[in-house]
């Protein structure tokens, strides 16, 4: 399956830092194209991105984002959450959240670049998970203008 090759090429790099696979490389994604949304980033014909997201009562949960390795460092991880983004405020969410670790530190920078504030972090499998999460502006709509008398 492409989701499941993708993602787990875009998270190796991450194992040898956290001694273990990251969640993302374990995850069933027989079950998940069932069950979740997932949207994929095609450029020129190939898969260079995809993100994973949940539709929750009060928010729009971001399970995975994922750019393959030799597409990384192109916008591309931007261009996912943006849509994640447009996805929640067009399903009535006024928030995003996600979880990462906290090895990831580029992960962190680009997250927290794009306004995604740290809400806590807790011990996780020997190491640390950082949950984060992102308000959106919702409800804004522009009418036509009428002209002074």
């Amino acid at each position: 399956m492409r989701i499941r090759d993708l993602t787990r090429a875009a998270y190796a790099k991450w194992a040898a830092l956290i001694g273990r696979e990251p969640l993302p490389m374990q995850a069933d994604y027989d079950r998940a194209v069932r069950e979740h949304s997932i949207d994929l980033l095609t450029v020129d014909g190939a898969l260079a991105g995809l993100i994973e997201t949940i539709v929750r009562p009060d928010h729009l949960w971001i399970e995975n984002v994922a750019v393959a390795p030799d597409c990384q460092g192109r916008g591309y991880g931007r261009l996912l959450l943006a849509h994640a983004e447009t996805h929640a405020v067009e399903a009535g969410r006024g928030e995003v959240r996600l979880l990462t670790n906290a090895a990831f530190a580029t992960n962190l920078a680009l997250y927290a670049k794009l306004g995604y504030a740290i809400d806590r972090i807790e011990p996780f499998r020997g190491g640390t998970a950082v949950h984060m999460s992102k308000r959106l502006a919702t409800g804004l709509h522009f009418g036509a203008s009428t002209p002074s008398p």
